[in-house]
């Protein structure tokens, strides 16, 4: 018997359709695709789920915490609504802080997917 995800996966996509959430795991190594979308698979999986994984935030924000096979650490920003789980914004974190354009660019294509009406791809 094959348990359902909790949450199903959609990526962001802008007016043009692009899919920046997609095209940046696309210009990662096929080692960090894998480890970030273990994460992702996790938190689908799993929801809700807390540190160290997964953090909230602000009210509707949260981010996937996947630590990459360089060393590096990247991050996914994305949101619920209903049952799914909206991937915004992906990066690879330089900083301890996330970094205030991120967080910014992230809430903005929130509320892009809220005022429109969405389908999952």
């Amino acid at each position: 018997m094959n348990t359902p995800p909790i949450l199903d996966v959609v990526f962001f996509c802008t007016d043009s359709g692009n899919e920046p959430v997609r095209d940046w795991l696309r210009k990662l190594t096929v080692e960090n695709r894998k480890a970030i979308g273990e994460d992702i698979k996790l938190t689908q999986f799993r929801w809700p789920l807390g540190m160290p994984l997964v953090r909230k935030l602000e009210p509707g924000l949260w981010e996937v915490r996947s630590h990459l096979r360089n060393g590096g650490i990247a991050r996914v920003l994305f949101t619920v609504q209903g049952h799914d789980m909206v991937l915004l914004h992906g990066f690879e974190k330089k900083s301890q802080k996330t970094p205030k354009e991120d967080l910014t660019l992230a809430r903005s294509r929130k509320r892009l997917y809220e005022e429109t009406d969405n389908e999952p791809t």
